[in-house]
């Protein structure tokens, strides 16, 4: 039986915003091991359905697809993020220890 993961992405350390966080994302998972090609020493895989990955709304309509297709799922609940006020002139107290 062929399995999927649902999730919602997390944010990258790279951005600010929560751009592409929005949408939940269902991915295959890997059917075959990787393997080092021999004569360039590249990392390969037999295993083309890694390379899929589809975006749904809601948990639900993914969910939906997989029972509907038949695949086995496993989904991953985000985390949720703590936000920590702070202003921005607390960058600039000199009572803090450097």
């Amino acid at each position: 039986m062929t399995t999927v993961r649902i999730y919602r992405p997390a944010k990258t350390a790279m951005q600010s915003g929560r751009r592409n966080t929005k949408d939940w994302v269902l991915e295959f998972e890997p059917s075959s091991p990787r393997f080092v090609e021999p004569l360039m020493g590249w990392t390969g895989s037999r295993d083309t359905r890694k390379q899929v990955r589809m975006h749904f709304p809601s948990k639900e309509e993914a969910v939906a697809f997989a029972e509907r297709n038949g695949y086995g799922y496993r989904v991953q609940e985000p985390r949720a993020g703590r936000v920590r006020p702070k202003s921005y002139a607390a960058n600039f107290r000199r009572d803090l220890p450097a």
